[in-house]
């Protein structure tokens, strides 16, 4: 069965350009980006930035707004068995570069190794921005903790 990504979330403020792969089971149930509650997406956001995790839908988003943060997947649609990332079949991209000529948008960063694979293959020739790959978020990244993501992921803030 074939799935959609959610709409992007930007305005012409965003600086930087957070991609995924494409939502989890969790999040297509909830209806926006990271909707596992144990994604840490939110929570290290949260604290890169220094403030509450925000909790629902519109909370989110104008968290990213505020700190000039596009979201959005590298993959528009495709075939996939609940939430494997190994189970993606016949991915269509998103036009990424749709967003940044609508945008301020800086540094480009990708959350984990699909993410950053599917980037590289469908849209780093028409980005013309420099990408940058971040350790998954992802509670199946198990091997990352929390303080060791925040480590990496702290580099989104400049």
């Amino acid at each position: 069965m074939r799935f959609q990504s959610f709409d992007p979330v930007y305005d012409s403020n965003s600086k930087i350009l957070i991609l995924g792969s494409f939502p989890s089971v969790k999040s297509r149930e909830t209806g926006f980006y990271y909707g596992n509650p144990l994604n840490r997406f939110w929570k290290l956001l949260a604290k890169i930035y220094g403030t509450e995790v925000p909790q629902d839908i519109e909370s989110k988003k104008r968290f990213l707004l505020s700190n000039n943060i596009a979201l959005w997947d590298v993959i528009r649609e495709c075939e996939i068995k609940n939430s494997s990332d190994s189970s993606i079949r016949n991915p269509e991209p998103n036009d990424v570069s749709g967003i940044i000529s609508k945008c301020s948008i800086e540094r480009i960063f990708t959350n984990g190794n699909l993410a950053h694979k599917l980037y590289e293959k469908h849209i780093e020739s028409s980005a013309d921005i420099a990408e940058t790959k971040l350790p998954s978020t992802s509670p199946a990244n198990a091997a990352w903790s929390f303080e060791r993501l925040y480590g990496e992921w702290k580099i989104i803030k400049f």
